[in-house]
C-alpha cells in the first residue's frame, strides 16, 4: 500500500477516476454498481481502485485483484468540462400588448380566473354509467374535467351528484334533475320542482332533499316515474281560495317540534338519513330514503329503528335528547354516520363505526353507536404545548374530517419563545376507511379509529402582504365523496387586478385558491387523467387545459400549471352584476366544479 500527497489537480483527477469506475461489492449491505467509462482499458485480470481520504490533503490508494471486478490498467482523468453556458429565461412580455393581454400572457392563474368569469358553467368527470357527468355521451368514464353543455353560461345555487342521478338548483331557485335513475329517455337536465325558491340540496340513495329560503324542506324522488305517478300535493295559487295540485309528487318534511321563529338553516344527508340544523342551534334527524329506514344509529336516538318508530310519517323529524342544551353550529353526514359541532368546538359523532369513522376505535360488540358520543381531541395534542379548537367538520362515505386551530400556550416546564405564544397552527385530521387513500395521510389502512393528521394540509403558513404578517393557511371548504375528497385552501387570493390605480400595472394579476384532491380513483373521479388511487393530496391540471393547448398551437410544449378555483367576486354576467364563485362537489364516483351564486 502506497501513500502520497497529491496536488489539487491530481486530487481532482483521482476523484473523478474513482467516481466513474465500476465498483461492485459482493457483500449484501455494500452491493452497488456504477457505470464504467469507455476510457478505462480492460485487461485479463481485474483491478479495483479503493480510495479513502485521510484529512484534507492526503490520499491512500490500494489495488486489489479479483475476477469479479471489471478490469482496467490505467485510470485516466476526465477532460475538464466545457464552460457552462448560462441561458436566461426569455421574458413572456410582448410589445404592443395591452395591460390585460400582458396579464394573460405572463400568468396562467390570471387566465383561469378570467375564463371562469367569462364562461360560467359546470365541469364534471368520473363515472358516467348513469349519464350524469356527460348526459350527451355514452362513454362509461370521463377521465378529465369536461363541460356539461346544458349549463353553459348558467349560475347555480347548489349541485349534488350521484353516479346514477344528479340534482341542481338554478339561479332562480328551481330544482333540476337528470341521469339514468331519473329517466333513461330524457338526457338533458329537467326542471321538476318550481317556485319554491330553493337554496341548498342533499341527496340520499333514492331521493333529493331540498331546503327552501323560507326554511321549508322538500323531499323529491330521484325517479321521474315516481314523481308522475305518486300523489300530488295541493298547493295554493295567486287566486284567493283556489288551490291546484302540484306538477309532480313530492313530500314535505314535517317540522312539528320547531319553536317560535325557529327555522331550518342547513341540511346534510347520508344514504338513508337526514340531518337538519335549526336557527336555535338544535339538531333534528329524519329518514331520507323511501327504500330503507336508518338502522345503524345514524338518527342519534337510542333504540330507534323501523319497528320502534313513533306513529306518523316515516320521514318525520326526531330531536336528539342527549344534545339538548348544546348549541350546534355545523353538521355533516357520511353514508351511515353523523357529525355535529357545537359552539365550544366539541364534536359529537353517532352512527356506523365499522371503519372508525366516528373518530374512535370500533367495538367488537357493536359496529355502530346510536347516541352522540364526544370525540376526544385534546389527547391528539398531548405534550405539544398546544390547545386545540375544532373549527370545521366534514363527512362522506365512510370517512370524517376535522379542521383544528392549535394555539401555542406557555407551560411551566417549557421554554417557549415569547413570539410563539398565541401562535395558531391550522391542522386537518381524518378518520375512517383508508384502503383507497381517502384518509389523505399517505397510508393505506382499512380502519382508522383515532384521527390521523393529514400532514400535507397541516402546519401551513404564508406571508400575507395585506396584513404584513405570517398567517396560517386553513381550509376554506372540503367536499367528501364516497371514496375521494377535494379541499379548497384558504390561501391569499387576488381578484382586483385592473380595478383600481393601486393594482393596475401590467404586472398585477389575479389568482385563485389552491385545490387538492386525493382518495379512490377507479373511475377517474380525481380528474388527473390517471386511474391510480392517491393517498396524499395532489393537484390537477386547469379545467381549460385543452383550450390552452389550442391557444398555444400544435407542436408547442405546454407549460404545466395547476388548477386554482376562483373566489367570490362581483362580475358582469349576461349584462348584470352578480356575486359569483367557483365551488367543488364530490359525489359517488363523480366530481364537478360549478359557478355558484
Amino acid at each position: 500500500m502506497t501513500s502520497f500527497r497529491p496536488g489539487p489537480r491530481a486530487y481532482l483527477e483521482i476523484c473523478r477516476a474513482c467516481r466513474n469506475s465500476t465498483l461492485r461489492s459482493t457483500y449484501g449491505s455494500q452491493r452497488r454498481q456504477l457505470s464504467a467509462r469507455s476510457h478505462l482499458r480492460p485487461q485479463s485480470r481485474s483491478a479495483v481502485l479503493f480510495a479513502s481520504f485521510l484529512g484534507a490533503g492526503s490520499i491512500t490508494v490500494a489495488w486489489y485483484n479479483h475476477p469479479v471486478f471489471f478490469p482496467f490498467q490505467t485510470a485516466f482523468a476526465e477532460a475538464s468540462p466545457a464552460p457552462v453556458e448560462i441561458k436566461l429565461e426569455k421574458t413572456k412580455k410582448k410589445r404592443g400588448l395591452t395591460k390585460e393581454e400582458n396579464r394573460d400572457t405572463i400568468s396562467p392563474q390570471h387566465l383561469q380566473v378570467k375564463r371562469s368569469w367569462e364562461n360560467p358553467g359546470v365541469y364534471a368527470w368520473g363515472s358516467n354509467s348513469g349519464r350524469v357527468v356527460a348526459p350527451d355521451s355514452d362513454e362509461q368514464v370521463i377521465k378529465t374535467p369536461r363541460r356539461i353543455p346544458y349549463f353553459d353560461g348558467a349560475l347555480l345555487r347548489d349541485i349534488k351528484l350521484d353516479r346514477n342521478f344528479g340534482a341542481a338548483i338554478t339561479e332562480n331557485g328551481d330544482l333540476l334533475q337528470w341521469g339514468a335513475t331519473f329517466s333513461t329517455a330524457i338526457r338533458e337536465p329537467t326542471i321538476t320542482l318550481r317556485g319554491k325558491n330553493l337554496r341548498s340540496l342533499a341527496i340520499s340513495q333514492d331521493r333529493v332533499i331540498a331546503l327552501g329560503s323560507d326554511g321549508k324542506v322538500y323531499s323529491v324522488s330521484a325517479d321521474r316515474e315516481s314523481q308522475e305517478k305518486g300523489p300530488k300535493v295541493s298547493e295554493s295559487s295567486w287566486i284567493p281560495f283556489v288551490n291546484f295540485n302540484s306538477e309532480i309528487s313530492y313530500r314535505r318534511i314535517e317540522l312539528n317540534s320547531l319553536g317560535w321563529a325557529e327555522s331550518v338553516t342547513a341540511i346534510a344527508s347520508g344514504a338513508e338519513h337526514l340531518l337538519l340544523l335549526t336557527s336555535a342551534g338544535r339538531l333534528l334527524t329524519a329518514a331520507a330514503s323511501s327504500e330503507e329506514f336508518p338502522s345503524r344509529g345514524q338518527l342519534g336516538v337510542p333504540g330507534l329503528i323501523w319497528g320502534t318508530r313513533p306513529e306518523g310519517p316515516y320521514d318525520q323529524t326526531h330531536e336528539i335528547p342527549t344534545l339538548r342544551g348544546f348549541s350546534i353550529t355545523a353538521i355533516a353526514a357520511g353514508d351511515y354516520h353523523s357529525l355535529a359541532l357545537d359552539r365550544e368546538g366539541r364534536i359529537f359523532a353517532f352512527g356506523d363505526n365499522s371503519s372508525g369513522q366516528l373518530g374512535f376505535q370500533p367495538s367488537y360488540e357493536s359496529t355502530f353507536v346510536d347516541a352522540p358520543s364526544l370525540i376526544p381531541m385534546n389527547p391528539l395534542y398531548a405534550g405539544t404545548g398546544q390547545t386545540p379548537t375544532v373549527k370545521q367538520i366534514f363527512a362522506g362515505g365512510n370517512n370524517s374530517f376535522f379542521t383544528v386551530d392549535a394555539t401555542t400556550i406557555a407551560r411551566p416546564s417549557d421554554e417557549v419563545k415569547p413570539a410563539l405564544l398565541g401562535r395558531i397552527t391550522a391542522d386537518t385530521w381524518s378518520s375512517g376507511q383508508g384502503i383507497l387513500g381517502t384518509l389523505g395521510n399517505g397510508r393505506w389502512t382499512h380502519i382508522q379509529g383515532t384521527p390521523s393528521k393529514m400532514k400535507a394540509l397541516s402546519g401551513l403558513f404564508e406571508w400575507n402582504e395585506r396584513s404584513n404578517s405570517v398567517a396560517p393557511i386553513r381550509l376554506k371548504s372540503l367536499s367528501v365523496g364516497s371514496t375521494h375528497a377535494a379541499a379548497i385552501m384558504d390561501n391569499v387570493t387576488e381578484v382586483r387586478a385592473g380595478t383600481s390605480r393601486a393594482i393596475d400595472s401590467e404586472n398585477d394579476t389575479n389568482w385563485g385558491a389552491d385545490v387538492v384532491w386525493w382518495g379512490g380513483n377507479e373511475y377517474y373521479q380525481i380528474g388527473n387523467g390517471r386511474r391510480n388511487n392517491m393517498s396524499v393530496p395532489g393537484y390537477i391540471a386547469p379545467l381549460d387545459s385543452g383550450a390552452e393547448v389550442e391557444r398555444m398551437g400544435k407542436g408547442k410544449r405546454r407549460e404545466e400549471h395547476r388548477f386554482q378555483i376562483t373566489p367570490k367576486h362581483r362580475v358582469d354576467v349576461g349584462g348584470r352584476r352578480v356575486d359569483v364563485e367557483q365551488r367543488i362537489e364530490c359525489g359517488r364516483m363523480v366530481s364537478c366544479v360549478y359557478s355558484g351564486v
